[in-house]
């Protein structure tokens, strides 16, 4: 469970330029689930991950982790807490040019220092569960929009996390592609793990395999709706 308690961001506070992100948010999201933070451009909805995900802290109120407060942590138990318990996949999905698709799925793995030969294993098993084993030499800038997704997911996983972040996962694919997602997001939670996607795509926010949907709107949470 992830519980967020009046929880506010502003940028450039107190600056002519200061935005006010997210305004007295109190949310809990249950873990094992698939919940989507829906809302136009601007919403907030990507600032609250980049909190519920340990990338940024608050301006005020806190968030908590299976009831351990974490918004507050220092930094460094704050970025083993990232590394350990969130997998990230990005809208753009922040695969690096020039290294090898096998080289980009072991990156987050690098802080944790583990034995190289079973980091190598590891990231190859992910590779095959995504079809992307033939892929595993090639540069990431040659690979198709659902290949470079399915790596994208595989990174998200390598360190085995209890939580799965994706950030409008669907904005740049086509309709087949966005389908193939959600057979992921499928699998991905018939594993045990807990889901939370950023989207405006009815594809996403409509479908059957979605828990909750919280509607957000300048900042606020505006609605939550419970399936199951």
């Amino acid at each position: 469970m992830i519980e967020l308690r009046d929880v506010s961001k502003t940028y450039n506070e107190g600056a002519p330029n200061e935005v006010r992100a997210l305004r007295d948010v109190s949310l809990r999201v249950p873990a094992g689930r698939v919940t989507v933070f829906k809302g136009p451009s601007g919403s907030g909805k990507t600032t609250l991950l980049t909190l519920v995900g340990c990338l940024a802290r608050p301006t005020t109120g806190r968030i908590l982790l299976d009831g351990e407060l974490i918004s507050s942590l220092p930094e460094r138990f704050m970025t083993e807490v990232r590394r350990k318990t969130f997998g990230f996949v990005f809208q753009r999905f922040n695969l690096i040019r020039g290294l090898s698709v096998i080289e980009n799925v072991m990156i987050p793995a690098y802080p944790l220092g583990p034995d190289y030969r079973e980091l190598k294993a590891r990231a190859m098993r992910l590779l095959e569960r995504f079809r992307l084993a033939d892929k595993a030499a090639m540069k990431t800038e040659y690979l198709s929009g659902g290949e470079s997704q399915r790596v994208a997911i595989a990174r998200a996983l390598i360190n085995d996390p209890e939580w799965i972040i994706a950030d409008e996962p669907t904005a740049n694919l086509d309709s087949k592609l966005a389908l193939q997602f959600l057979d992921e997001v499928r699998d991905l939670k018939e594993a045990g793990k807990s889901l939370i996607i950023t989207s405006h795509d009815p594809r996403i926010f409509e479908a059957d395999v979605v828990d909750m949907v919280v509607d957000m709107e300048d900042g606020r949470v505006t609605g939550v709706e419970e399936r199951r």
